[in-house]
């Protein structure tokens, strides 16, 4: 086995176990996990965010997107509103309800990062960040990992 096989070992355990501790303590207090916190928070930093843009950030696919939205659409925390150029086309946006929510879930979701993450040294976590956005940029410049 390569050096690089435990380090990706390790960096997909760590990735699930911090996921799964963050979206159970944010169901917990405001009721929704963190993959509707990731759409919200997608959806609010995207001026006229639509389905395909959401999908070229997570990586996944078109279908998950749609059916995920859909939930946010019936949760009453989005809107799909008809594009102002092209009305095959929907942008995304959220309700006062899901703003509310995503303000709301913001403040736990960065709690719960420290806490999870406070025995890694300051100067450590900086490093695997500077790290880990190299390897996000080369990945993504060479439209590795996408659905399809």
């Amino acid at each position: 086995m390569s050096h690089v096989t435990p380090v990706f070992i390790d960096l997909v355990r760590v990735e699930t176990r911090l996921y799964n501790a963050v979206s159970a303590r944010l169901r917990a207090e405001q009721g929704l996990g963190l993959g509707q916190f990731e759409f919200l928070e997608i959806i609010d930093r995207v001026p006229g965010c639509r389905v395909l843009d959401i999908v070229g950030e997570l990586a996944i696919t078109v279908g998950a997107v749609s059916k995920a939205v859909d939930r946010l659409v019936a949760a009453g925390w989005c809107l799909r509103v008809a594009h102002p150029q092209d009305r095959r086309s929907s942008v995304l946006r959220l309700t006062p309800e899901g703003e509310k929510r995503l303000a709301a879930s913001r403040p736990i979701v960065e709690a719960e990062l420290l806490s999870l993450t406070e025995a890694v040294p300051p100067d450590d976590l900086t490093r695997i960040a500077s790290t880990l956005a190299t390897l996000r940029a080369t990945l993504e410049a060479g439209s590795h990992g996408r659905p399809g």
